[in-house]
């Protein structure tokens, strides 16, 4: 079976604290609830969690939607983005199974980073590492005006934007991954097609506005 390789990039530094951690524990329970729904999705997907504040750590390697057992996460420190990409890389190369003449490997993976502040490493080490890859389809969401859309422009085309971090606007963030994920899965199902572009997605909710 190819799996449809889903990594969640969550920050947990201190600007999270409080209602926007909450949102976003909330959030990724909605969605396994959801996606356990999909017929599609719960064939197919595999989700991994990986958090970042002052390092980065993968919570929850790649684990099937019916086995997944979302872990608590508090908010605290500072914003190991470079750290992040870094491990994504790391676990991408160990979790995902590459195609060989033999057989068929994974679906690219989808990855999700939402964030609200700005990076406090030297992220562009990490990127440059996650970038050889060259293998994930990647969408970013700067949660809140402390974001700077320029540096997760660098990251990935794909950027979109919350206008503020609360519970709100966060669920809204969750809803519309949880809508991305169920149609990428559907889509490599039924059609045996990636997702290349962000037009291939759900349109985002009235909260997310596609950062150009």
């Amino acid at each position: 079976m190819r799996r449809l390789p889903v990594y969640l990039l969550l920050d947990t530094s201190g600007s999270m604290n409080g209602e926007p951690i909450e949102a976003v524990k909330n959030g990724v329970q909605m969605m396994i609830s959801s996606l356990r729904q999909n017929p599609q999705a719960i064939e197919t997907a595999f989700l991994s969690v990986i958090t970042f504040n002052s390092t980065a750590t993968q919570l929850i390697p790649l684990t099937d939607l019916a086995s997944f057992q979302m872990q608590d996460i508090k908010a605290g420190g500072t914003t190991a983005l470079g750290e992040a990409l870094r491990l994504t890389a790391q676990c991408i190369d160990r979790e995902v199974q590459q195609t060989t003449s033999e057989k068929k490997g994974d679906w690219k993976p989808l990855v999700f980073i939402m964030t609200d502040g700005i990076p406090t490493d030297s992220w562009q080490n990490g990127l440059a590492e996650f970038k050889r890859r060259k293998v994930a389809f990647t969408v970013a969401c700067a949660a809140g005006a402390s974001v700077d859309t320029n540096i997760l422009k660098q990251i990935t085309e794909n950027v979109v934007s919350l206008d503020t971090a609360d519970g709100g606007s966060i669920a809204k963030f969750f809803a519309w991954v949880t809508a991305s994920i169920g149609v990428s899965s559907t889509k490599v199902e039924d059609a045996g097609k990636e997702v290349t572009t962000l037009n291939e997605l759900p349109p985002p909710p009235s909260e997310l506005n596609i950062v150009v």
